[in-house]
């Protein structure tokens, strides 16, 4: 590579990291001023007891079923080889380039996915919402949501097969969902992940551990809106967050791949590397 394309190469990377972190501080704004808005929580304690329990206990079934035998079936609905074979193209294009345009070709890619899979899951929720179908919703909605997750992880040049990927996944979509300070902390916590600086180890009991804590979070958010969605008619007011839900959560996952991603090229300029699992 000449002088002239290195420093192209070098220019493309930076520029395109201080975009991160300017919508990663644009998140942190976001997450601090989130809040529970009064009626919701009004409506949430009006929720029976009995629900709530039933609500949290099909987040974690869902998770874990979807989570652990899932993947095969989740697979089958995109074409993982191609992908991973667009990221091998697009990587070496902007080997070639070495410019930001080719660069912001792999963002583009992850999110044109997002929004067939944002339509999938909206149009999924307001169906099963018309027909007062609250909690087999659940299981449809989390398998959409990981199949968008692990196409941008494709899409970057990740996999998501080992135990210390799959728990990243989790945390991602844990860290997605929290406010204030709670997402503060953890949004820190993946960023010490993705730098190497923190490497977790991780076994079935940790996994385990961080899907019901995970599926605990998505349920405290989600509740009112699942339990709305199992009313005819009605429930379409329910389904219909699910893609609100979707972009909230793709948004975060898919930036915080992308911080990994140019991580990974800012440290090979440098001469240092580090990678989850490696």
């Amino acid at each position: 590579m000449s002088g002239d394309k290195k420093a192209g190469y070098r220019a493309a990377i930076e520029k395109e990291w201080s975009r991160v972190l300017k919508q990663e501080e644009a998140c942190r704004k976001a997450a601090m001023k989130q809040s529970d808005s009064s009626w919701t929580s009004r409506l949430t304690e009006k929720v029976p007891e009995k629900v709530c329990t039933g609500l949290q206990s099909a987040f974690g079934k869902a998770f874990r079923i979807v989570f652990e035998k899932g993947t095969g079936v989740i697979e089958k609905t995109f074409d993982r080889a191609a992908l991973s074979e667009d990221f091998e193209i697009r990587r070496y294009a902007f080997e070639v380039k070495s410019d930001r345009k080719s660069l912001r070709k792999i963002q583009q890619s992850a999110q044109s996915a997002n929004i067939r899979n944002m339509a999938l899951t909206g149009a999924q929720g307001i169906g099963l919402g018309f027909l007062g179908i609250g909690l087999p919703d659940i299981v449809l909605f989390v398998g959409v949501l990981l199949k968008g997750i692990y196409e941008v992880a494709l899409q970057y040049g990740f996999e998501y097969d080992s135990m210390e990927e799959r728990y990243f996944v989790l945390r991602l979509m844990e860290t997605s969902m929290l406010k204030g300070e709670q997402w503060i902390r953890a949004d820190d916590e993946i960023n010490t992940i993705i730098a190497g600086t923190s490497r977790p180890e991780v076994d079935d009991e940790k996994l385990k551990e961080q899907a019901d804590a995970t599926a605990n979070v998505f349920a405290a958010d989600m509740i009112l809106l699942k339990f709305i969605q199992g009313l005819p008619v009605a429930g379409v007011v329910g389904g219909a967050a699910n893609p609100l839900y979707y972009g909230r959560i793709m948004k975060y996952v898919e930036l915080k791949y992308r911080r990994r991603y140019l991580f990974g090229l800012r440290s090979g300029i440098s001469g240092h590397h580090s990678v989850i699992g490696s």
